[in-house]
């Protein structure tokens, strides 16, 4: 039983390691925003392709998100990926303590 709490343990770690990853990705992709980078930039056009199908998504079930110019999608994405981390990766990470 201990590999099974080993494995759940060292998948919530990851899983949190990449969300949290990914919650500064989109932060520094709506920063980008503010100062019109060159869209030819290889790091710029990461970022897009990193984010923008994540803000498509959000944009398209919750039209409200972009309204006169300002675009909320990336303020959702982010309440969402701290709604998963605290509610299922904290949940994997207590069930793996648990089976100890």
């Amino acid at each position: 039983m201990f590999v099974l709490a080993n494995t759940l343990g060292a998948v919530a770690i990851v899983l949190s390691s990449l969300l949290n990853i990914y919650f500064w990705i989109i932060i520094v992709s709506a920063l980008l925003t503010w100062v019109k980078p060159d869209p030819y930039n290889p790091i710029v056009r990461t970022l897009r392709v990193l984010t923008e199908p994540v803000f498509y998504r959000v944009r398209k079930w919750l039209p409200f998100t972009y309204m006169n110019g300002l675009d909320l999608s990336p303020v959702v994405a982010l309440l969402a990926i701290e709604l998963f981390n605290r509610i299922v990766v904290v949940s994997l990470a207590q069930y793996a303590v648990s089976l100890q």
